[in-house]
Parts: C-alpha cells; structure tokens; sequence
C-alpha cells in the first residue's frame, strides 16, 4: 500500500513537471547528462574507475539514510563526503588535467576561424613527407639492429614543455640524423625526439610515463612514455622495441603494435600529412565547354 502511493505521486510529480517544463529545460537536461557521459565515459577507461564506483556507492548510501532519516549514518557519510570532494581532486588529477588539455586544444574547434597553424601550407606538407620518409626507413634499420627508438609527432598540442627538456636540434628529419640520436654510444639515444612541421626540434626529451595498469608487463620504459605522451596529447609517437625490435605507434592512448615499414608509413601519412587544399578553378563559359576534347 505504502510503495503504491509513493508510486502514484511519483508518477503524478513527474506528469507535472513534464507539462512546466519548456525547451530550455530540455536543452539544460541534455547537457548534464552529455556531461556526465562524458566523465563517465572518461573515467571508465582509466585506473580510477573503482574509485569513481566507490564514490558513487557512497552517495547512494549517503541519500539512502537522508531518506530514511538514518540521522547518524547521514551526519558521517555527510562529512566524509565533504572531505571526499577534496580528495577526488587529488586523486582524479591526471584525468582533469586531460579533460581539460582536450577542452582546450584550439585546434580542433577554432583552429580553422583564426588560422593559429600552417600545417596547410605546400611547403610543411613537403617537410612532412620527407621526414616520414626517413621515420619509416629509420625504424625500419632500428627495427632490425635491435636499437631502441621513439619519436614523437607534433600535432595540434603544443609540446613545447617536452621540448625544453632535450636538447634543441633545428635540422632536417633524415635517416643519418635519427640514426645518430638514437645509436647507444651518444647521450641522447635514451630519451625521445619530437618532431614539428617536419623538422627535428629536440633530442633527448622526457615524456610522461603512463599509469595504465592494463599494459603488457613485456613492454619497458619507451612503451610507457609512448602511451603516456599519447594520453596527454594528440601527438603520434613510433616506438621501435630494443628487446624485440618490434615497431609500434601510439596514438589517442592506443597503442598498434607489430607493424612493418609500409604499414607505418601508411598511417602517418593518414595522421600527420593534411589534406591538400582543393585550389578554386575558374569557371569557364558553356560554350568552350561544348568544343573541348573527350
């Protein structure tokens, strides 16, 4: 008796706010709850998914014994909680960082209105190509000495901070060059290279290490800073394995493994090198149109 008339006012509240309600709420609802996909949707593919789980237990406990007047169960969930939000800060830092860094890549939503790069431009396609050229054949002959490798590439997130932790280089991308970056004798062979507009910036960089628990215990350092780098930018990151020689890429926090030298250069050609631009041709009168040869 008592669940059927909570039920009957649950309906009968619902109907009433259904028919005072306008578009403005609608719109409202349909953006926290995008909202909320999409932290959802972010912290389910990190390590702190039981945490966030945990949290939202505590909530539901938490208006359970608000409901039921559960006044000492309440008082001490309330000021947990309140101590919680604190500590959730603390502890989902790196996925609020990087929710934030993607909320603020320009590149991907007014990059094109106020024209903040040149990645268009003939001249950095023509470097980019050239400098995949010598990626792949560079991972390819380290593939095969069995020579650790790992290259990073710009995209829209300005890597500047990775930047100044190597050592600035400024040259053309070729095969010699990465060759004598990474060959074991030099000091920089153990950090990464990152390469903008198809020039090689800097050598020896640290990247940030990647705290995903899911990964392989046979992939070491390079592997991590590959997937770290990805998970904190757009960047893509070739990763040549010194134990294995085996060739990977990370992009997006994936990491594709167990390519050969066309595979790589199939998809950095797909993610680095952008679209030519389709030059406007002048519109010629009908009546040449009729006379030109099939």
């Amino acid at each position: 008796m008592f669940s059927q008339i909570l039920q009957n006012e649950f309906i009968s509240d619902f109907i009433y706010n259904l028919k005072a309600s306008d578009l403005r709420d609608v719109l409202d609802i349909l953006i926290v709850a995008l909202v909320v996909y999409g932290i959802l949707n972010l912290v389910r593919k990190t390590r702190s998914g039981q945490l966030a789980r945990g949290a939202l237990l505590l909530l539901v406990v938490y208006a359970v014994a608000d409901t039921f007047r559960f006044r000492t169960v309440a008082y001490l969930l309330q000021n947990v909680l309140q101590i919680g939000l604190l500590s959730l800060v603390v502890v989902f830092q790196p996925e609020i960082r990087r929710a934030l860094e993607q909320v603020g890549r320009t590149d991907q939503w007014a990059g094109n209105l106020f024209k903040m790069h040149r990645s268009n431009d003939d001249a950095v396609r023509a470097k980019w190509k050239n400098a995949i050229v010598a990626v792949c054949d560079s991972a390819e002959q380290l593939s095969e000495e069995r020579t650790g490798g790992l290259i990073v590439m710009e995209r829209g997130t300005n890597l500047s901070e990775i930047i100044r932790t190597g050592t600035l280089i400024n040259a053309d991308v070729t095969l010699e060059l990465l060759g004598t970056v990474f060959y074991e004798g030099t000091p920089l062979h153990d950090g990464a290279v990152v390469i903008r507009d198809g020039v090689l910036k800097a050598a020896g960089c640290v990247l940030p290490l990647s705290n995903n628990l899911e990964i392989s215990k046979d992939m070491g350092t390079r592997h991590r800073a590959a997937l770290g780098m990805s998970e904190n930018s757009d960047a893509v990151i070739v990763v040549v394995s010194e134990e294995t020689g085996i060739i990977s890429l990370a992009k997006n926090g994936v990491l594709i493994r167990r390519l050969d030298r066309q595979n790589l250069f199939n998809l950095l050609m797909e993610e680095i090198v952008p679209p030519e631009t389709e030059k406007k041709t002048k519109k010629q009168p009908f009546w040449r149109k009729k006379h030109e040869k099939v």
